[in-house]
């Protein structure tokens, strides 16, 4: 049975690049639905130790975000379902958005080359808690 939506977790990365591209590859043949999600990050640590000089933090990381979605998305060759900045904990927000959005495949990138780190990446959380399938795609460069 061929995958109807994907989500592709994305961060503000070349590597992304290669996210999407995989993405696509399984997305065409069958016509199915792609959506993005990225993170933005809390800005609240930084709020506190620069207070009055960084106020607009949050409002230039997100657009910021905002822009790095819009770049992917305009050099993807395929249409997007929906891109989405989260915020809070990674696999709670995949699980939310592939409940709420009938995902059936998430992909996640994966630059850990030990067992040991495998073990202890994000990408953990987004395979024990999305309830679908998940796939890992390799963003180590290869060695010419």
């Amino acid at each position: 049975m061929p995958y109807s939506h994907l989500l592709v977790a994305v961060a503000p990365t070349p590597e992304s690049h290669i996210l999407v591209n995989k993405a696509v590859s399984i997305a065409r043949p069958v016509q199915a639905k792609i959506s993005l999600i990225t993170f933005a990050a809390d800005p609240e640590m930084y709020n506190q130790l620069a207070a009055p000089m960084l106020e607009n933090l949050r409002e230039l990381m997100q657009e910021e975000t905002k822009e790095f979605l819009a770049e992917l998305i305009q050099h993807m060759d395929y249409p997007v379902e929906e891109a989405v900045i989260a915020s809070g904990e990674l696999g709670e927000q995949v699980k939310h958005f592939c409940q709420k959005k009938r995902v059936d495949l998430v992909l996640c990138g994966n630059h850990n080359k030990s067992f040991f780190s495998r073990a202890t990446c994000s990408a953990k959380t987004v395979v024990g808690s999305s309830g679908v399938d998940v796939l890992l795609v390799s963003l180590e460069k290869e060695k010419a």
